[in-house]
């Protein structure tokens, strides 16, 4: 569980890094930018990955989706927030859960006990009282296009990393270099676009933004993969856990440092995720 944890801290200093860029108009996109090529760094410095016996018919079709979708999505989440909302936003995120669970179930094979089944009927519950806001305005077409988008990438993002994980031909911390690569690659070719076509002048700013949040990103993925290795039976434990881990961490961020208000139905949210996250702990320890 230390390897969720710690990918759950990540995650959630990735987010904070992220609202506090937005407050002080940092450039989204070019701080991700230098976050992927921060992150080939850390992993050339940390790992010493093995790519003198490159071979183009190592790069797994899983790599080049990661490589597109992991620049993609934040993107995508940016202009979800800014037409849909941070709440709904939020909600869409949290929900690819579901897709995720779907494929532990029906990919991966796995077989559900009762703890764990009650644990995730807790979880879908704290995720709605946790992320409900009264007077919310109806969202129009492209925001619902949007939250579609953000829901089905981050589903898709969970499976792919544990097909990662499931590689052997390959060390996974080889398989995140490529990954970071591909990903820096296509990063940089949009933000050169932006900068040509839309006059977004490069800044020095947004690069030490980029390799904060890179560290926190190559973290927040790193430990990930590892938890999936670890339980590698249970990838439903990982999916789950990650999720409504960052949804009480960012949540009690978000109410001491930010000073956001939460209502009484949010505070029951939590105690729903608690449970959750107990209910699926025990599940793990009685499978053992």
């Amino acid at each position: 569980m230390i390897y969720l944890f710690t990918s759950i801290t990540c995650s959630v200093i990735v987010g904070v890094l992220l609202k506090l860029a937005k407050r002080y108009e940092i450039s989204i996109t070019q701080a991700v930018t230098w976050n992927y090529l921060f992150a080939i760094f850390l992993s050339l410095f940390f790992f010493k990955p093995d790519v003198s016996s490159f071979n183009i018919a190592q790069i797994s079709p899983v790599y080049i989706a990661l490589g597109f979708l992991l620049p993609g999505i934040f993107i995508i989440l940016g202009l979800s927030v800014k037409t849909a909302g941070l709440a709904r936003t939020d909600i869409a995120q949290r929900l690819s859960l579901i897709i995720s669970l779907s494929a532990a179930y029906f990919l991966f094979n796995e077989k559900f006990d009762t703890f764990k089944e009650i644990g995730l009927i807790f979880g879908f519950i704290a995720i709605f009282l946790i992320l409900y806001r009264k007077n919310e305005q109806a969202a129009n077409i492209k925001s619902w296009l949007y939250l579609l988008l953000v829901f089905g990438g981050f589903g898709v993002i969970d499976i792919l990393f544990k097909m990662v994980s499931q590689i052997t031909a390959i060390l996974y911390t080889t398989s995140l270099f490529y990954i970071y690569s591909l990903a820096f690659v296509l990063s940089l070719i949009y933000t050169l676009y932006l900068a040509a076509k839309k006059q977004e002048k490069l800044q020095l700013v947004n690069f030490i933004c980029g390799c904060i949040l890179g560290f926190f990103n190559f973290g927040n993925i790193l430990f990930y993969l590892k938890a999936h290795k670890a339980m590698a039976g249970n990838p439903s434990t990982v999916f789950a856990a990650m999720n409504f881990g960052v949804i009480i961490a960012g949540t009690l961020v978000g109410v001491i440092i930010f000073k956001e208000k939460l209502s009484k139905i949010n505070y029951l949210g939590l105690i729903a995720a608690l449970i959750a996250i107990l209910l699926i702990t025990l599940s793990k320890i009685y499978a053992v």
